[in-house]
């Protein structure tokens, strides 16, 4: 079986036109998501309580923890399958996707059981207090012991559709579930409905990502004899070229987020020793300040399967038209996001709590988050390429380099010279770094691949 116009989109659309088709879907479904993360920031903020917002905050490293699954199995079988369509081996498409959905499941129900059998540790290792352990456990009862499954299985679904080009639908799956969860929030938070406080913002998470599911389920019942991925279980097995390709691209990946979480739950200890306030404040500025880094993860995602696809097909010049036009967009976006932010920090964490402290705090974590921001277009587009190349040594290097070697010891540095505000400026410090490692090694990647294509 072979689309002709998912092959059109890879190698015969004009590039501005291919990276909007795939990148736009992907950015609106980032920013969606998004959204809804700030959905649970900003109704439980309405309860103007900073327990139950500093519950929210602290559970967020577990939930970021996710996005190791979801990169080892998702980023990794849909380069995978990216890569394969490019050679069209079709069969190893299908193998890809049925070893990244059952892997996925498998993953999330154990990632529950184990969350759930080792809280009362856990729960230390977050920064919980006693003032804020109740509604801290409540809140992941939802999102982790019922949820972690369903959250993981419609980000990699997500992947596994937007693999072959079809990124709208990935969108609206994963936007189904935003939307119908930034609906079910305040009914769920606020006293006028349930009355749940934060417990509820994690009940109404677990239903979306359900949803989400189902959406996807009912796609590919319908998409069966149309599309590349494919749920069978006689396609799953654990072979080693499968398992290794996919994991090659996805451990590094899932490192990445493994070590973004060790990052957050580091910022967040440093926080918890000030107070409550400074946990809740320090959440909303995160949150808010991850919009356009979103944006920009969605562009960098939105091409990885035309990066994937060309380069597997041999096509460099495409890649690299790719490339340029996709880092000319990300860095003027990101750059009048910055501006917007520093000069509007008030305002924007105001948005979120009317509490005089946590917007003093806020805003100046936010401005510090803030001034990062254009350094990240480089840092997420190499990375991206990397993966959708099979490259995952070098992702995982930048890895490395992004929290152990700059951001951590940052973190700690900035906090003793500079206590709670220097915190902020830890990102600023290794994205800085980062970007300039990411443009040398995109230069030495191109002048490595000659006119005609590829090493594969």
């Amino acid at each position: 079986m072979e689309d002709i116009n998912k092959i059109k989109l890879f190698e015969e659309t004009p590039v501005p036109k291919a990276v909007m088709k795939l990148a736009v879907p992907t950015i609106i479904g980032c920013l969606v998501t998004m959204l809804y993360n700030l959905a649970d920031t900003y109704f439980v903020g309405m309860l103007n309580d900073p327990i139950q917002n500093a519950a929210v905050t602290l559970s967020a490293p577990v939930l970021l923890a996710f996005n190791a699954v979801n990169n080892l199995f998702g980023v990794g079988a849909s380069s995978m399958m990216s890569r394969a369509l490019g050679r069209k081996d079709f069969d190893t498409a299908r193998k890809s996707s049925a070893f990244g959905f059952y892997s996925a499941l498998f993953s999330g129900i154990l990632f529950s059981v184990l969350c759930t059998v080792l809280k009362a540790p856990l729960m230390l290792l977050l920064g919980t207090v006693p003032e804020n352990t109740a509604q801290t456990g409540s809140y992941m009862f939802w999102t982790v012991t019922c949820g972690a499954a369903p959250a993981i299985l419609n980000v990699v679904m997500g992947y596994l559709v937007r693999a072959e080009g079809s990124a709208l639908h990935a969108s609206i799956g994963t936007m189904s579930g935003c939307i119908l969860n930034i609906i079910l929030d305040p009914l769920f938070i606020l006293p006028w409905g349930l009355g749940m406080g934060s417990a509820g913002a994690g009940c109404a998470t677990f239903i979306s990502n359900c949803a989400a599911c189902v959406y996807f389920f009912v796609l590919l019942y319908v998409k069966r004899k149309n599309t590349y991925v494919c749920l069978s279980p006689k396609y799953f097995s654990i072979s080693g070229r499968i398992a290794m390709g996919i994991c090659g691209v996805g451990i590094p990946a899932a490192i990445q987020n493994l070590l973004n979480v060790t990052g957050m739950t580091i910022l967040n200890n440093f926080t918890a020793d000030f107070s409550s306030d400074a946990v809740a404040a320090m959440g909303i500025a995160q949150k808010i300040s991850m919009i356009p880094m979103y944006a920009a993860m969605g562009l960098s995602q939105g091409i990885m399967p035309l990066i994937s696809y060309n380069y597997a097909s041999g096509n460099s010049k495409r890649m690299k038209k790719t490339l340029i036009f996709s880092a000319e967009l990300s860095i003027a976006f990101l750059a009048a996001a910055s501006v917007g932010y520093y000069i509007g920090a008030e305002k924007l964490v105001s948005m979120f709590m009317e509490n005089d402290v946590i917007v003093g705090y806020g805003s100046r974590f936010l401005r510090g988050f803030c001034i990062a921001t254009p350094f990240l277009a480089m840092d997420f587009l190499a990375v991206g390429v990397f993966q959708a190349c099979g490259m995952g040594k070098k992702s995982f290097i930048f890895a490395v380099m992004r929290k152990i070697i700059l951001e951590i010891p940052a973190l700690y540095i900035l906090n003793y010279f500079f206590p709670l505000y220097g915190l902020a400026y830890a990102q600023f410090a290794a994205e800085v770094v980062l970007a300039a490692a990411a443009v040398v090694s995109l230069i030495s990647m191109f002048r490595r691949l000659d006119g005609n294509g590829n090493r594969l």
